[in-house]
């Protein structure tokens, strides 16, 4: 091997962050983090490390994330290190997809912000959980198995709030949509459906059938509106609900107009006829269940 090269399946040592983690170079130069069991014992600078070794490989492009991803695993203890990496692994396992790193580095240091705010006694609430839980059930189910997996790995009880707020993070990778632009739905239905508790005078079940089906309905109507989609208005349809449901017709108007507002896209009218339909259907469910 030639003075300076290292071989294609080695990392040569830059710094030891810990016995668990060190910052090194491939073949190509780039600065690597490797995460393993014990890979940073002992070792020294341009000492040699054989992939076998390596448990999690990080090439972060991005300098910023980079050194803040550094200072987040140099802080941490081994087997939180770990429990982590395993979490990883097991979303990647259960989406079958690689999970981008901004995500792994996003998601490592909110988990670890959550477990040094249960330590202190704080909890931060999650205002979205019920939605998320909704809107989300496959990334919901997913970080539900983490966060047990966390607890009893850790010995912590991380709160249902964290269920929510890693299935956030799981459908950001999924969808490789910005966490904000997710957080920013996820108001938006929450913002909607507070809307219709107080125009219409009633509280929804967040675990019944009623509240789950119209909240999806709320979700798909915005992918329609972000994609562009065309539904065709039943014109008929809407005269006859704008005059024997005049309550659900207007409110769904004024739904449309908060989502247009939000999204920054125009909303065709069709859409507060199938909106009423649902809006109609939701208040009737409600006060005959109160009977």
């Amino acid at each position: 091997m030639l003075e300076g090269m290292i071989a294609m399946d080695a990392f040569s040592v830059i710094k030891s962050l810990n016995n668990n983690v060190l910052i090194a170079k491939d073949h190509n130069q780039l600065e690597v983090i490797l995460i393993g069991k014990g890979i940073g014992f002992g070792k020294k600078k341009n000492d040699l490390i054989q992939s076998e070794m390596i448990e999690k490989l990080f090439v972060l492009r991005d300098k910023k994330e980079q050194e803040h991803y550094k200072k987040i695993i140099h802080d941490i203890d081994d087997n939180t290190l770990q429990t982590i990496v395993t979490s990883m692994e097991m979303i990647k396992n259960r989406t079958n997809m690689f999970i981008p790193e901004h995500t792994q580095v996003a998601l490592t240091d909110h988990i670890v912000f959550a477990i040094a705010r249960l330590q202190k006694g704080l909890e931060i609430r999650n205002p979205f959980l019920s939605e998320t839980k909704v809107l989300y059930p496959f990334e919901y189910e997913i970080a539900s198995e983490i966060v047990d997996y966390m607890n009893h790995s850790l010995s912590v009880l991380l709160p249902e709030g964290e269920i929510g707020f890693i299935a956030l993070h799981i459908h950001s990778a999924m969808e490789g949509t910005a966490l904000h632009e997710i957080n920013r739905y996820s108001r938006l239905v929450s913002n909607l459906v507070q809307v219709i508790e107080e125009w219409l005078g009633i509280q929804l079940d967040r675990d019944g059938m009623d509240y789950v089906r119209f909240v999806r309905h709320l979700r798909y109507a915005i992918e329609r509106v972000l994609n562009g989609d065309k539904v065709e208005e039943p014109k008929k349809m809407a005269a006859l609900l704008k005059e024997e449901y005049p309550v659900c017709y207007n409110l769904a108007w004024k739904l449309i107009k908060i989502m247009q507002q939000t999204l920054k896209k125009p909303i065709f009218d069709a859409e507060s006829v199938y909106l009423t339909i649902h809006l109609q259907r939701l208040y009737e469910n409600v006060h005959s269940k109160s009977k």
